[in-house]
């Protein structure tokens, strides 16, 4: 009886697990990204059953985030959650449909889209339109000819996206910007390991990298929907516009 009980317990726990890991998987993260000159950016999808959406976009501290879904399906809503952690700043399921709230802390948020439980097991399907906006400028982004942030030689400090390559995930890497006026400036990043990167940028372009810091590997850059992606060998850098213009 006794070993019929433990079979059963451990079967029990095997369809958990598979149960979690299975919900995590339907997790599709996609980057928002405003268009220049612009605050916020409309975005539109659907999900179906278990599937969820994290909407990930960088913000900083002292910043005002604003969320607003629209939908035809009742059990459809959305979390705000902040920088590295699981819980969450904002929970639709209790609160609704819309929100507006001043952030924490600098990185990296997430907008979380997902159906109530009782729609995802019927298999579901939401239809929805969901606008991000982010507006008020943080201190450690003022302009170039501004104060800079007290006990560093940089303009501006924070987080942004950075991967460095052989299979690994994205993660966060802390960065300062020496700001030079009309997009020409430094982005130093510093690396898991603590070794830095400096990325240089004039009137509004990557154009290289500090060679003589880290390993060295070839450069390429591009620019899209006012976010910079930098590539060095085989590391990846996302970085904002309005780290090296300011605002």
């Amino acid at each position: 009886m006794k070993k019929r009980f433990l079979v059963l317990t451990l079967s029990w726990i095997v369809l958990l697990w598979c149960s979690i890991s299975s919900a995590a998987e339907s997790i599709k993260v996609q980057r928002i990204h405003f268009a220049k000159g612009k605050t916020s950016a409309t975005v539109k999808g659907s999900i179906t059953g278990y599937n969820t959406v994290d909407y990930k976009l960088g913000a900083k501290a002292g910043q005002t985030m604003n969320v607003k879904l629209k939908t035809g399906n009742t059990a459809n809503y959305f979390n705000v959650l902040p920088p590295g952690s699981e819980t969450a700043l904002f929970v639709g399921s209790t609160s609704g449909n819309e929100w507006s709230g001043t952030l924490p802390a600098d990185g990296e948020y997430t907008v979380r889209v997902y159906l109530m439980r009782n729609a995802a097991r019927r298999n579901e399907k939401a239809n929805y339109t969901l606008n991000v906006g982010i507006t008020g400028a943080a201190a450690s982004m003022a302009p170039s000819n501004d104060a800079k942030v007290p006990g560093t030689p940089y303009h501006a400090t924070g987080d942004i996206p950075c991967s460095m390559g052989d299979g690994q995930p994205t993660g966060s890497c802390p960065f300062g910007v020496v700001r030079e006026g009309q997009g020409s400036g430094m982005v130093t990043v510093t690396k898991p390991d603590g070794r830095t990167r400096t990325i240089f940028f004039e009137k509004g372009k990557a154009t290289g990298y500090d060679t003589s810091q880290s390993d060295t590997g070839k450069f390429k850059a591009e620019e899209k929907d006012g976010l910079y992606i930098i590539h060095i060998g085989k590391e990846r850098y996302e970085i904002f516009e309005a780290v090296i213009f300011g605002g």
